[in-house]
């Protein structure tokens, strides 16, 4: 195996722990300890995505001008100062002033990976590869939880204590960042165009199913801690439930937006701790294969001196839904209850995998890429 995707891989793993210690907690932080809101805790989810809508684009520019590890090690000491301040928070304004560095970090982190997978990848085994690094770090991200459940046990549920460990996991995956940054592969340099830019608008398709995905996916990661609290699930209990949700998300294989759409709607019925365990489970097995799968459409069929541009703008699509999902589940949790956001966008999913198989073919990479 390629000695830099081992290095991304490890870079990967140690992010996606990090995540997974402090963002499950954040939700519950902010609305046990700060006391914020259903609409608040939607506009610290907003903060918190807002700037992928415009960073990653930003960042795509820059993938083929300069060191793509550098760029990734950047974004890894903004979010370790992002996460660590969250540790001295005492209000809403402050933690959404943090997620927004947090935001403006993890556009420094998915675009140079994918990047870095890209440029040492041929052929077929690209999707492959970048598949293998989402399980590297969706497994970090099942990992986090779990040594999160053992720490709020044996530290009386200290929230900020948790944010330090994490910050101190992100520090250490800028060692293997670094590494990274010798013996780099040359590649084209690309001049930016707003053509190049407008190249993400022939996939319609994937641009309405990736704005799905990842609203509901902000909803999970802003909305849903807090509202599994409000149905008696003990803090303990939610990051249990978020290790299983990292477990089904590296075995995911297929129905992406099917088994979104079920965990939602399952979320509005359920009130257990075993279904709720199942209904998270559909969702990361959901979420899990489907972001690969939609970024090897666009690059299959891209020129591969825009593929940095691309690479780019299909990230800021994602900061669309990220920034979308929470707000939106936020008002709503406030104003018609905790439960019903989980029930419209169960029927807005169906609604969206029902029209991406009536246009499937729109969806299926090229066959014969050069790229």
């Amino acid at each position: 195996m390629n000695n830099r995707l081992i290095l991304v891989y490890i870079t990967g793993i140690l992010i996606g722990i990090s995540y997974g210690l402090s963002g499950p907690l954040l939700p519950l932080f902010a609305k046990n300890i700060i006391g914020a809101s259903y609409s608040e805790l939607g506009l610290i989810g907003f903060a918190n995505f807002i700037p992928y809508m415009f960073f990653p684009l930003f960042v795509g520019i820059l993938l083929n001008r300069f060191n793509n590890a550098h760029l990734l090690s950047f974004g890894i000491l903004i979010n370790s100062a992002s996460v660590y301040l969250l540790s001295i928070s005492n209000s809403v304004p402050e933690i959404m002033g943090y997620r927004i560095l947090t935001g403006i970090a993890h556009a420094f982190f998915w675009p140079p990976c994918e990047a870095i997978i890209s440029n040492v990848s041929k052929g077929k085994t690209r999707v492959r590869n970048i598949a293998t690094f989402t399980g590297f770090f969706t497994t970090g991200f099942m990992i986090g939880p779990l040594i999160g459940s053992v720490l709020l046990e044996n530290f009386d549920e200290n929230y900020r204590f948790i944010f330090e460990i994490a910050t101190y996991v992100l520090v250490a995956s800028i060692v293997s960042a670094l590494a990274l940054s010798r013996n780099r592969p040359i590649v084209e340099r690309a001049k930016f165009s707003f053509s190049s830019v407008k190249e993400i608008v022939k996939f319609p398709q994937v641009i309405m199913m990736l704005i799905y995905c990842t609203a509901s996916f902000g909803i999970i990661l802003s909305i849903y801690p807090a509202f599994l609290n409000d149905r008696s699930m003990t803090p303990v209990n939610i990051e249990i439930l978020f290790f299983i949700f990292g477990i089904s998300r590296i075995v995911t294989l297929i129905l992406a937006t099917f088994a979104i759409a079920g965990g939602l709607g399952m979320s509005f019925f359920v009130e257990s701790m075993i279904e709720f365990a199942i209904a998270i489970t559909l969702l990361g097995f959901g979420f899990s294969i489907f972001f690969p799968l939609t970024l090897e459409i666009v690059l299959s069929k891209t020129r591969k001196a825009i593929s940095g541009t691309m690479i780019g703008a299909y990230e800021t699509v994602f900061g669309i839904g990220w920034a979308s999902g929470p707000i939106i589940a936020g008002v709503i949790s406030q104003f018609f209850g905790n439960e019903v956001p989980y029930l419209i966008f169960c029927i807005i999913g169906i609604g969206v995998a029902i029209l991406s198989i009536s246009k499937r073919r729109l969806l299926e990479p090229e066959k014969n890429t050069n790229i």
